[in-house]
């Protein structure tokens, strides 16, 4: 029996490390398909792309992008470098699926102009890459 102990040790040492890296695979390749989580902080927002006047795209951390619509006309915020963004309802998260829990507020020629966000919904990498191509 005691023959076997050196060989039969390093065979199942072996045969988990072989079992544990193939569940890894997948689960790792899951975590990169994952997608983004569902609500953030308007302090998070580091950066913004307009998307015409009526949707912005706005950069959360180091790589989260959330695509707002904007309920109704917006004409100034195609054309500004600079915009705010506002929680309502006294929250502080914006949430996806949830609209009019913010507002853009953006300075126009007649002050400050408020364009309330219907919908809330974050991009996928691909959707950002294919954003990043047609610029």
């Amino acid at each position: 029996m005691r023959q076997w102990i050196p060989f039969v040790v390093p065979a199942i040492g072996g045969a988990l490390i072989v079992a544990w890296a193939t569940a890894s695979g997948p689960a790792a390749a899951v975590a990169e398909q994952r997608p983004a989580p569902r609500c953030f902080l308007a302090s998070q927002v580091n950066g913004f792309n307009s998307r015409g006047r009526d949707s912005v795209d706005v950069h959360v951390g180091a790589n989260r992008t959330y695509r707002l619509t904007l309920a109704g006309y917006c004409p100034e915020v195609d054309w500004s470098l600079r915009v705010a963004l506002r929680t309502m309802g006294g929250g502080s998260w914006i949430c996806q699926g949830h609209g009019m829990d913010a507002e853009i507020l953006v300075r126009g020629p007649s002050g400050v102009e408020r364009c309330p966000v219907s919908d809330v919904r974050a991009l996928t990498p691909d959707e950002v890459a294919a954003e990043r191509h047609r610029r």
